[in-house]
């Protein structure tokens, strides 16, 4: 019998006493007798601690509800700010969160690198995007990258599990004193989880949507023996011309199974294609990206998308939410069949959430337009300047580089935008207005790097961070009902569940945690340090209390 009663917070923290103690630091590897020999980390993008609760209230006998009954289930996990893919993965695998990794966004800028293409630094000004995108592969329009499989995508598998080699070097950023390109493993500032498993001697393994997750290598560059990196942006193989595997519920559901079957053959001790017999990883994983596309796209496959009241999930959702539970269900029935329930460890969270989670909220704000307003009133202001934003990224959040670093140049962009007002539209597509450019709360310039705990003037820390009024989406057409990258409460409040080999049955903690508390704890289950990671000494990121 999996379902097992919850037991509340004080009783929790005795039977996790009782399994070790609660961890209040991150002290050194667990004991012996409560170690796994394997971690299984599953991130399912967008999905939230509410959508969890929602499932298995409703499927109590679910895999979902298997994980969360018959582990730790923390209720009250937040991921990092900005809540975007890149710094949600590399904080659970590093203990870090952005000012300590130098992961802002998928999709960021640096003013000391140079830009992609350079091949005569001298004389060169520093100042490039560092895009970690689809547009780093060879080929961002096939779901091999550019590999040059045949027979795809029922050939996939087949796909390199060396991301790195499928990276066209002429895209990336380059740094000026070495005159060569910055691989996205180089742009990390701190080491992950799998630089210290390989170390340890252990095997590695990932699954996740763009060959640019090779950042999760770290520093060394070979932390991962196997990344299985399939394009999630390229053309939907069997779809409309133009349309990726995000466009199309089904279609991302196909892809994930795509990485499903990946980690199947990995539990059944092969490599991600399955034809090489290598041993179970000792930390593996993927993402799910298809909650994120049920939550983003208004209508997919006859059925809509998002949520029908506030945090109640919508028929596509729920749809989609039941294909993850049998994906999760094939992974434990599978760890099952293989022996391996009593030295597996299955972690479940996600990189970010999704807001809005109320559809009445919703408000899509073009930002081209403000931007553009910002630059034409900088440079009426001084003339002869060019334009002041560098780079912007504006998802739910909005994040500024500026080409005038100076705290004046900040607090004129802050002013500017706090004065915008105008008209979006709304859920059903209506005018909605809005005021101070959607935005809730600008932090400019020093304010800025001290909201991330950034040294002032660091080259990669945004000179603008707004976080937007609640529901406010920056898009300029009508294709989407959410996003995330912001700090609204449904971007950051994720599911963290920790089950099986070294956690207790049915406990719950409603304390907060973090999900940059994944990675000391992952080592901890693997019997190593979780201070080897340069983060958890930096930031002094604990484990979590799962013994």
């Amino acid at each position: 019998m999996f379902r097992h009663p919850l037991r509340p917070v004080a009783a929790a923290a005795a039977a996790l006493a009782a399994v070790g103690g609660l961890t209040a630091a991150t002290a050194g590897p667990a004991s012996p007798a409560s170690r796994s020999r394997h971690v299984l980390l599953l991130s399912v993008d967008g999905l939230h601690q509410s959508d969890l609760a929602w499932y298995v209230a409703r499927h109590p006998r679910s895999a979902l509800a298997r994980l969360a009954g018959g582990g730790v289930e923390y209720t009250h996990a937040r991921t990092t700010v900005p809540s975007d893919s890149f710094p949600g993965m590399v904080g659970q695998l590093t203990g870090g969160d952005p000012g300590v990794t130098g992961v802002y966004y998928d999709d960021t800028y640096s003013n000391a690198l140079l830009p992609a293409g350079t091949t005569d630094c001298a004389g060169v000004r520093p100042g490039a995007e560092v895009d970690l995108t689809e547009d780093l592969d060879k080929d961002q329009n096939s779901i091999d990258a550019g590999q040059g499989l045949s027979g795809l995508p029922g050939s996939i598998l087949n796909m390199t599990g060396d991301a790195a080699r499928l990276i066209d070097p002429a895209k990336l950023p380059v740094d000026p004193k070495t005159c060569k390109p910055v691989y996205p493993h180089s742009y990390l500032r701190v080491n992950t989880v799998f630089d210290i498993a390989r170390k340890a001697g252990l095997r590695t393994a990932w699954s996740d949507k763009h060959v640019a997750y090779e950042i999760l290598d770290g520093p060394s560059g070979d932390g991962i023996q196997d990344l299985f990196a399939p394009e999630i942006n390229s053309q939907a193989i069997g779809y409309p011309a133009g349309q990726d595997w995000t466009k199309d519920n089904a279609a991302t559901e196909q892809y994930d199974a795509y990485k499903v079957k990946a980690v199947l053959n990995e539990i059944d001790g092969h490599d991600h294609s399955g034809a090489h017999r290598t041993g179970v990883p000792a930390v593996f994983g993927m993402n799910f990206q298809s909650v994120s596309t049920a939550q983003k796209l208004p209508v997919s496959d006859g059925l809509t998308g998002g949520y029908t009241t506030p945090g109640t999930p919508g028929p596509l959702l729920a749809k989609n939410l039941d294909f993850v539970d049998q994906e999760v269900g094939a992974f434990l029935g599978e760890i099952h069949k293989r022996g391996l329930d009593g030295s597996t460890t299955v972690i479940l969270s996600s990189k970010h959430g999704q807001s809005p989670t109320d559809p009445k909220a919703l408000t899509r704000i073009d930002d081209g337009p403000l931007l553009d307003g910002l630059n034409a009133a900088w440079k009426a202001a001084h003339p002869g300047a060019g334009d002041l934003v560098a780079h912007a990224v504006d998802d739910d959040a909005m994040l500024l580089w500026l080409k005038d670093r100076s705290q004046a140049a900040a607090e004129f962009a802050k002013a500017y935008l706090l004065a915008r007002s105008g008209n979006g539209n709304g859920i059903d597509g209506a005018a909605k207005p809005y005021t101070a450019s959607g935005l809730k709360t600008v932090y400019a310039g020093a304010a800025a790097a001290r909201y991330f705990h950034a040294r002032p003037g660091d080259a990669r820390v945004p000179d603008v961070f707004g976080i937007t009024q609640y529901g406010v989406v920056y898009t300029g057409g009508k294709g989407k009902i959410a996003e995330h990258g912001g700090a609204a409460a449904d971007d950051l409040a994720v599911p963290l569940v920790v089950y099986g080999a070294g956690a207790p049955h049915a406990v719950r903690v409603d304390a907060p945690v973090r999900t940059t508390q994944i990675a000391p704890t992952m080592l901890r289950l693997l019997g190593l340090n979780p201070r080897d990671l340069d983060a958890v000494r930096i930031e002094h990121t604990r484990s979590l209390p799962v013994r």
